[in-house]
């Protein structure tokens, strides 16, 4: 019979180690034994006991535990202030009168709209 596959998926299942399971000493001297790391929060560490779920402060923990778990606080991005509104730019007759080349056109569109007129109106007299 052929189970060697299955002999040997067994086996690895039965020697895993069982969630790397640690102890945890406060410095208050609070020891978490057996402890598994749920989860790492900005403030501490959440661990699972076989008495229950604790919440573990970073202040509570010794120095080597809280470098290992604790990564060093992203630095503050000040601010970014608003930005200064641009100046309100002149619109209708304004925009014509500061831009020296609208204005030329403007005019000339009105001289030879004024000749068009004059034009036509001698032809129907």
């Amino acid at each position: 019979m052929k189970s060697w596959p299955t002999t040997l998926a067994i086996l690895a299942i039965l020697l895993a180690p069982p969630g790397l399971a640690e102890d945890f000493k406060t410095i208050n001297g609070k020891i978490y034994k057996d402890a598994t790391i749920s989860r790492v929060e900005a403030d501490g560490i959440v661990l699972k006991t076989k008495t229950g779920i604790s919440k573990v402060y970073f202040v509570e923990l010794p120095k080597n535990v809280r470098e290992r778990f604790f990564s060093t606080p992203a630095k503050t991005v000040a601010p970014q202030r608003e930005p200064k509104p641009e100046p309100t730019k002149p619109t209708g007759w304004r925009t014509t009168l500061a831009n020296p080349r609208a204005l030329i056109i403007f005019f000339g569109i009105i001289v030879i709209a004024a000749a068009v007129i004059l034009i036509v109106r001698r032809r129907l007299q």
